[in-house]
């Protein structure tokens, strides 16, 4: 998926990522993508990226469903891309929190869109990340 790098979001994402050695600071940076964001693809993005600098399994957890669910909302087929990395991450914090069964159910929402990914690196990395998960939570 393409992100536009004049978007003030993505380049407010892009500089708390350029900032993740220190998390104070990076946390601001998604922080502002987040309160500048005027759309709900902005404001997926943003959340996606601020879930990213959360200390507790619940809060990020809490971003990353607040990700997927703005996600959900854009009317983009490029989304299609990017919904198996958001259940993967979600998977992930239900695994953390201890609920296999939600997990699960979420690894596979994120390996039946799975399909929509290109074949390149990142998309072999989420791909791998689904069947750990899955692994993991006994599937």
């Amino acid at each position: 998926m393409q992100f536009d790098p004049e978007n003030n979001v993505v380049k407010l994402c892009a500089q708390g990522m350029a900032a993740e050695g220190e998390p104070e600071k990076a946390r601001l940076y998604f922080q502002q993508a987040w309160n500048e964001a005027t759309t709900n693809f902005e404001r997926f993005i943003a959340a996606h990226y601020v879930a990213r600098q959360q200390p507790a399994i619940a809060d990020k957890l809490k971003w990353d469903e607040t990700s997927l669910e703005l996600a959900l909302t854009v009317q983009d087929e490029q989304m299609q891309e990017v919904y198996p990395s958001l259940y993967l991450n979600i998977g992930k914090g239900y695994e953390d929190l201890g609920d296999f069964d939600t997990a699960r159910n979420h690894y596979r929402l994120a390996e039946s869109f799975a399909i929509n990914l290109p074949e390149d690196g990142y998309s072999t990395m989420i791909r791998n990340g689904i069947r750990n998960g899955l692994d993991r939570v006994g599937e």
